[in-house]
């Protein structure tokens, strides 16, 4: 029973008798965004909202035992957007008043096809856009160096349109930049990584530059054991959140926390036949901004996807594709006021499984 409820491709949830949360499955964990011990022992309506009169269902199950079928139905998750789903309720074999609640997308398969054509048809742009990098930065390298050579014969206020040239010709190369990051195949170098040391250089670097406006403290677990993965593409990571969270909060600066915590019992699902992978280090970066666009929220970690003027999307994709090769999870929790993202990363093995 532990191997199937582990494996189950749907979120499912064992409630107690009082429809409280007993026990949810790691797919549930991932629809929920939360980890198993956060929602343990919480009302089912308080972690779910659910358009439909759960109540009567759960008395007219828990009442004839036979199952309770309820379609077509919104499911949020806290304050989140619904989701149009199919809901099947049984009673647990053996356990007085317990039922089994799983949670059915209704459009879970056409979604999941379309964001596999989604992102083929992203790794096509990519590797094509990551091509025409190398084609296109020498020419912009020798268009800035004219710029610059024509600005030096130049009095102070003829050079508006030289220096607009350096500087446009600069983004276009950092954004190319971020084209060649995100199309770099090789897999990261993992060692035993303190968490705290990658957040507290992140902080530095974030406070002498993109985020010298900002506000920022730490809460972090000075228990939190060694992760497992590359300083340097999690730093990269950690960066890139703290940018983004900067750039939201507009020159008026915010808010911004760095929080560190322990969740024994979160597991990164896996294809069907492999074990769950344990993901109990947990890096948050919370502000107070104005939150993500409802309307990308849902596709804000694919290619493109972007929320700001001028932005490219690439930035919060190659952030998540770097989790994924370090077999972590990335979640984000968004309202206006505050923004969560969340990274959730295994340990470093022990010395007894290193031999393993």
């Amino acid at each position: 029973m532990i191997g199937v409820w582990e494996h189950l491709p749907v979120p499912g949830l064992i409630l107690a008798a009082d429809d409280t949360i007993a026990a949810i499955n790691p797919a549930a964990e991932e629809f929920l965004m939360s980890s198993a011990r956060a929602v343990v022992a919480a009302p089912l309506g308080q972690v779910l909202r659910i358009d439909a009169p759960m109540d009567a269902a759960m008395q007219r199950l828990r009442r004839d035992g036979t199952p309770v079928f309820v379609n077509d139905v919104e499911v949020a998750v806290g304050a989140g957007p619904g989701t149009p789903c199919n809901l099947q309720m049984a009673p647990m074999a053996g356990a007085e008043a317990q039922v089994i609640l799983l949670i059915s997308p209704r459009d879970l398969v056409g979604r999941m096809s379309q964001k596999h054509l989604g992102k083929a048809a992203a790794r096509s742009a990519i590797g094509m856009g990551e091509m025409l990098a190398h084609e296109i930065k020498n020419p912009l390298a020798g268009i800035t160096g004219a710029a610059q050579l024509l600005a030096m014969n130049l009095p102070a206020k003829d050079r508006e349109m030289t220096d607009l040239i350096v500087s446009e010709s600069r983004r276009i190369v950092a954004l190319l930049e971020q084209v060649e990051q995100f199309g770099d195949t090789r897999p990261p170098v993992c060692r035993a990584v303190n968490l705290h040391d990658v957040l507290e250089r992140a902080k530095r670097s974030a406070l002498l530059g993109f985020a010298a406006h900002m506000r920022m403290r730490e809460a972090y677990d000075p228990s939190l054991p060694l992760a497992w993965g590359d300083p340097d593409q999690l730093l990269q990571v950690v960066q890139n959140l703290l940018k983004n969270a900067a750039e939201a909060a507009g020159p008026e600066g915010g808010n911004i926390i760095l929080r560190s915590a322990y969740e024994q019992s979160l597991r990164r699902p896996r294809a069907q036949g492999e074990a769950a992978i344990s993901v109990p280090l947990q890096i948050e970066i919370i502000d107070d901004g104005p939150g993500l666009p409802p309307d990308i929220a849902v596709d804000i970690f694919d290619p493109f996807v972007s929320g700001r003027e001028n932005g490219t999307g690439l930035g919060l994709a190659l952030a998540a594709k770097i989790m994924e090769e370090h077999h972590g999870l990335m979640a984000v929790s968004s309202s206006n006021g505050k923004t969560v993202f969340r990274l959730s990363l295994p340990m470093a093995p022990t010395h007894e499984e290193e031999k393993l």
